[in-house]
């Protein structure tokens, strides 16, 4: 025999909504709990700020007294003195003639091309070496061709400064050495001059200027013909060797 159940009276009937009841009190009770706020009570001095309005000083207004600018000067008084005198003499016009001429003045005397000398002034010119175009003459190079000329004009001079090269003995005792530059000039008479030199130090300097004095004379350089002045440079370098 089968228990009868009332239905009025049971107990899990409701209790979804009791569930969602409680569920929804405990999410209000959470939610006042988080919004609380409490604050520290502090003494807190209330004071009393006193302004007192300050006292404005009144300027007093002046009138200002406009001053009129003083008057013009009165202008000056030009006294004219004027003088009659008496004519003594005649003064005689002076005539100015023209100085244009035209086709009826003659000329005086006929200059012909003849008869003109022409003066050759020479310039002293100095051109270089490479542009040259007849290279001086060093003694033993006479009879070849411009371009052999120029070459053994080179390799004469080279033989010159180390046939003449002495090493200075100041420059030894002071570690001197280096490459000393030097220009000189081969004069219209074969002669060398001008000599200038440029190095790391005087000492070498003067011994490098000693051996370019020492050139002979050569037959000068030429330019379309004429005996001109020919300008060279050549390195000289002083390097000792240690040990």
């Amino acid at each position: 025999m089968k228990p009868k159940k009332n239905p009025n009276l049971e107990i899990g009937r409701n209790s979804s909504l009791y569930f969602a009841i409680g569920l929804n009190l405990m999410l209000l009770l959470s939610w006042q709990m988080l919004e609380f706020k409490s604050y520290e009570k502090e003494l807190v001095s209330i004071d009393v700020l006193d302004i007192q309005s300050e006292l404005e000083e009144e300027i007093p207004l002046v009138d200002q007294i406009n001053t009129p600018p003083p008057p013009p000067p009165p202008p000056a008084v030009i006294q004219e003195n004027l003088q009659i005198v008496d004519d003594v003499e005649d003064v005689e016009e002076t005539i100015i003639e023209s100085t244009e001429t035209d086709q009826s003045d003659a000329i005086a005397e006929v200059v012909h091309v003849e008869d003109v000398e022409v003066v050759e002034v020479e310039e002293d010119v100095e051109v270089a070496f490479a542009v040259i175009e007849d290279v001086p003459v060093f003694p033993g190079c006479e009879g070849l061709s411009k371009e052999k000329t120029k070459a053994c004009f080179q390799t004469k001079i080279q033989e010159h400064v180390i046939k003449h090269f002495t090493y200075p003995e100041a420059a030894l005792d002071l570690g001197i050495q280096g490459r000393v530059s030097v220009l000189f000039v081969v004069d219209t008479n074969g002669v060398v001059n001008g000599i200038r030199s440029r190095g790391p130090d005087k000492i070498l300097e003067k011994e490098a200027e000693r051996i370019i004095s020492l050139l002979p004379k050569m037959k000068p350089g030429k330019q379309r013909g004429r005996p001109v002045k020919v300008s060279y440079a050549v390195p000289i370098f002083f390097k000792y060797l240690e040990g």
